[in-house]
């Protein structure tokens, strides 16, 4: 079983990896839809790179939050932000098929999107997956805490009963004994 280091680490990792594939994703999207522009009339899908590149980019910037400070509500961000990345990069996928059909001078350009767009859905896959496991492992933790907690304090009430029934002395209530 994994510990939460190794995970926080494998987050950290694959939110870094999001960051360069979203700024990669922006980069070519840019660069394909100025070529677009040049040669012909843009499209619809046209600059889809660009926009699954900003999605990759948001959840890669929320993975870093997220193994930063592990709060529930900010998991639940970050889980937004890679299901968005995944809708993101899948949209991505079929508007470039649609348009590599269409034109095939753009080919290569197009791939490097794809692939890009691969690579980002299944680093969200993954990074959903482990922020799932983290915050299955922070819910024990805090159940763990509080389940010794509340052992810790029951342990306390039993030691004052016992110094009262053993004549341990007047109580102090209020400041009066």
């Amino acid at each position: 079983m994994c510990t939460s280091r190794q995970i926080i680490g494998s987050l950290l990792v694959l939110s870094v990896l999001e960051i360069g594939l979203g700024l990669s994703s922006v980069a070519v999207g840019a660069v394909t839809f100025f070529r677009v522009r040049m040669e012909q009339k843009p499209q619809l899908g046209d600059s889809s790179p660009v926009w699954s590149g900003a999605c990759f980019l948001i959840c890669g910037v929320c993975g870093i939050f997220c193994a930063k400070k592990k709060s529930g509500l900010i998991m639940i961000l970050f889980s937004a932000c890679c299901i968005c990345g995944l809708i993101g990069g899948i949209l991505n996928i079929q508007f470039l098929r649609a348009l590599n059909k269409r034109s095939s001078s753009l080919y290569s350009l197009y791939l490097a999107s794809m692939s890009l767009a691969c690579i980002g859905i299944s680093g969200c896959t993954i990074s959903t997956w482990l922020t799932c496991r983290l915050a299955s492992y922070e819910q024990r933790r805090m159940f763990l805490e509080r389940e010794h907690s509340l052992h810790h304090s029951h342990e306390m009430t039993e030691k004052d009963t016992e110094n009262i029934t053993n004549g341990g002395g007047p109580l102090a209530l209020n400041g009066r004994v």
